[in-house]
């Protein structure tokens, strides 16, 4: 994840500098290791804002760039509509030709972590990749996609998708800090946001670090198109507080691309080193199930 940041540290100084920075920066240092220079105009701070604020500072049919968290590609935007989060569209056909390469030339649903610079602002953020409803722009993209920002909501629900939560808080580099307060049952779910969005480093957190991380992870990424989560107990704070370990049968529809759909009830062995550290999901039990 680190070399990740930098790499996308390069690209925002590619994007920015040559609009505003003054030579004399370049003069004083710039420290690849610093998000934010208190002598400079620029804030290279990521910020993790609101919706209604990011609503404000990216008005309908304002213009912006989104950078990839995993790749460091970016393309840009325009916001054409939108009133729970952002739908935008790209601004050119070598936009969309970007977007697609993000996506490994295939639309897709998956949520990913992106950081939206806006001016002198960045600000973390989540994209998918499927192109749907209206569009109005020559783009060669057929349609427009969802950008949220934290406290954005779907236009179903009136609370945050979970999915896009956790690529904002990845992209803001507040995932880690986000799992220290996680519970065993919400670690189930992050593990589930993970597979369904193919995503190593979701997976690589949330799964205890041990001999079977790395198998389990390439388990999930490359056999199984997605996991449902049927059934999962009714457990409380309480049930975890004096616990190092637990077991917590859950019934999920997964399907693999070697055996097609199944339905079964997983035992999701979750354990922690001692009452103050976070949990973790041990990838011994899982690889078996999975396989």
């Amino acid at each position: 994840m680190k070399q990740n940041l930098w790499t996308i540290y390069c690209c925002i100084l590619f994007l920015i500098v040559p609009m505003i920075v003054p030579t004399y920066a370049f003069a004083n240092g710039i420290k690849g290791d610093q998000f934010e220079d208190e002598n400079s105009p620029i804030s290279f701070k990521i910020e993790l804002l609101p919706w209604d604020q990011v609503d404000e500072i990216l008005p309908k049919f304002s213009v912006f760039t989104i950078i990839d968290v995993e790749t460091g590609l970016s393309f840009k935007v325009q916001r054409r509509a939108g009133n729970h989060h952002a739908d935008v569209q790209p601004l050119s056909f070598k936009d969309t030709k970007v977007m697609k390469k993000i996506y490994n030339n295939k639309w897709s649903w998956n949520r990913r972590a992106i950081l939206i610079l806006k001016d002198d602002q960045i600000i973390a953020a989540s994209m998918h990749g499927m192109p749907h409803g209206a569009g109005a722009l020559r783009n060669g993209f057929p349609g427009h996609f969802c950008v949220h920002f934290w406290e954005s909501t779907t236009h179903k629900r009136d609370k945050m998708d979970l999915a896009h939560q956790m690529m904002i808080l990845k992209a803001a580099g507040k995932f880690d800090n986000y799992l220290e307060k996680t519970d065993p049952l919400a670690l189930i779910n992050i593990f589930a946001v993970a597979v369904n969005n193919h995503d190593h480093f979701l997976l690589k957190e949330t799964i205890a670090k041990n001999t079977y991380q790395s198998k389990l992870r390439k388990k999930m990424i490359k056999d199984i198109s997605y996991i449902s989560l049927i059934k999962v107990p009714n457990l409380t704070n309480k049930a975890f507080q004096d616990l190092l370990a637990i077991e917590i049968p859950v019934k999920v529809e997964f399907h693999s691309k070697k055996k097609g759909k199944t339905k079964k009830v997983i035992p999701f062995l979750i354990r922690r080193d001692s009452l103050i550290d976070r949990w973790y999901i041990e990838g011994q039990t899982l690889l078996k199930e999975f396989s």
